[in-house]
């Protein structure tokens, strides 16, 4: 009986963790906040429930977490439209990279064996939120080269250089924001445990 109860619990403790962190990710979507307007592109919090998610419940919900990210993104930039927004049109770049966020957040966060449990959630953090970054401004690479070039009115020769300029201009500050947040939060969750 007493671990039928402390299943339950646990059922609930992970439908409530999954119910909060979606309900913030559909919030920050679609209201913009979770999308920063940040030089030529947006700065994203938005791959931090997802972290968060996947970090404390796992790949599933990691994934479930990206997806409603990608989602929330394709939403986003049809309301709000920038230089890019085009190409966050395409499920190619607004969804398939960041359901791969929350799996890397995991799976990092699983091979990490270092005594410091706050650095291993900096680290997962890190590289989850580069896998956003660079996942998405591949995929921008990949088919909206020639676009890119042709709005922000730039040679082919330096569509690269720019595409890949933005990894540094906003993945940094995103990785920066990320670990600032999810380190305190991860451990703040797992204690109430």
């Amino acid at each position: 009986m007493h671990k039928n109860n402390s299943n339950k619990r646990t059922s609930v403790y992970r439908l409530t963790i999954v119910g909060m962190l979606s309900a913030v990710s559909i919030v920050l979507g679609l209201t913009g906040y979770g999308f920063i307007p940040f030089f030529t592109a947006k700065l994203t919090i938005m791959h931090i429930p997802v972290i968060i998610g996947a970090i404390l419940e796992g790949p599933k919900v990691g994934l479930l977490l990206g997806f409603i990210f990608g989602v929330t993104s394709l939403i986003q930039n049809m309301i709000y439209v920038n230089l890019l927004s085009f190409a966050f049109l395409n499920p190619l770049v607004s969804i398939f990279p960041r359901v791969f966020v929350g799996l890397m957040a995991y799976y990092i966060y699983k091979l990490m064996r270092t005594k410091s449990e706050s650095l291993n959630i900096a680290v997962a953090t890190t590289a989850a939120t580069v896998t956003n970054t660079f996942g998405v401004l591949t995929m921008i690479y990949i088919i909206y080269a020639k676009d890119v070039v042709a709005a922000k009115g730039i040679s082919s020769g330096t569509a690269a250089g720019f595409i890949y300029g933005i990894a540094l201009t906003n993945g940094i500050p995103e990785a920066i924001v990320a670990v600032l947040i999810c380190v305190p939060v991860i451990m703040a969750l797992k204690k109430m445990r």
